[in-house]
């Protein structure tokens, strides 16, 4: 189950990897990295979870895992206390794989 707080973000496509931060609360996802921020919703049932995230440029830099900044996607997982891991797509990149692993970070 996916608790409220602070994860670190390691996720990759077939055109890179990266990693953010992301802090979910009540449902809300909020975070970012060195160049995008992240914005959208959670929702889960037992261990399993979907999520809907956009993702937007807020400072010039490298280039997203996707190749492209603004990107709406859309993910489903399964959780653990401390750990999540899950895949996904987006639209704007349609039959690319998405992958992302979160893991708690203490209070």
């Amino acid at each position: 189950m996916l608790e409220n707080g602070r994860y670190s973000a390691w996720f990759r496509t077939p055109l890179g990897e990266g990693t953010g931060v992301v802090l979910l609360k009540d449902g809300a996802i909020t975070g970012g990295d060195t160049v995008l921020a992240y914005t959208g919703s959670y929702n889960q049932e037992g261990d399993v979870f979907t999520a809907e995230i956009t993702t937007s440029r807020h400072t010039p830099g490298q280039l997203s895992v996707f190749g492209i900044d603004n990107v709406d996607l859309t993910l489903a997982g399964k959780s653990a206390p401390t750990v999540a891991s899950c895949r996904g797509t987006t639209r704007q990149a349609p039959g690319m794989a998405f992958e992302a692993t979160l893991i708690r970070m203490a209070d």
